[in-house]
């Protein structure tokens, strides 16, 4: 009876921090603990008991009796090995060029990569993040989203690098000018760039 139960309990706690494992897509998983903070500690809290649970069981009894617990927590390790591997740089290629736009609430992060492709990443308050990925292509001064990164009309499509500010620029001027002079919310800091 009590293997069923603690069984039962690494099958619960493993698959519920997978779940919240998942909600990194959805938003990240501070958010998500900031929201659901009774649960995902409820959670958490299992999972640390059915772990040592599991480890002190196989050292007294072997991995036999206790391959379900085992199989679990393993499983969950691996997939957190992954989701590192797959968040890391090593499978993106190159960066060319990284730029950083400031606001009182949110910090987007532009990163250009090689073979056109780009992406924006979003970090808000309460632990929010999000990254969307597009395509671009730079023509003389002037960066031109093909495939645009982001869901909102905030950023637009075309933008100009002025290299000797170090800023990508944002606004246009009523006359359909960019506007080169830097102020609130109108550019990217160039923090690294490579040509």
């Amino acid at each position: 009876m009590k293997n069923k139960v603690f069984n039962t309990l690494a099958i619960f706690s493993t698959l519920g921090i997978l779940g919240w494992i998942i909600t990194d897509y959805y938003g990240g998983m501070t958010l998500y603990l900031f929201s659901f903070w009774p649960i995902i500690i409820t959670i958490i809290i299992l999972y640390v008991i059915s772990f040592f649970d599991t480890i002190i069981s196989c050292v007294l009894k072997g991995w036999k009796p206790n391959k379900i617990k085992v199989m679990f927590h393993c499983s969950l390790l691996l997939i957190i090995a992954l989701f590192n591997l797959s968040q890391s740089e090593l499978f993106k290629s190159k960066r060319i060029l990284t730029a950083v736009l400031k606001d009182d609430l949110y910090r987007y992060i532009l990163v250009l990569r090689e073979k056109g492709k780009c992406e924006i990443e979003s970090f808000g308050i309460f632990g929010f993040y999000e990254t969307f990925s597009g395509r671009y292509i730079i023509k003389k001064d002037k960066l031109i989203f093909q495939k645009k990164p982001y869901d909102n009309d905030f950023i637009p499509d075309t933008l100009l690098i002025d290299k000797k500010q170090n800023v990508i620029f944002l606004s246009k001027d009523k006359n359909g000018n960019f506007s080169k002079t830097i102020s609130f919310l109108n550019h990217f800091k160039i923090i690294d760039y490579e040509e």
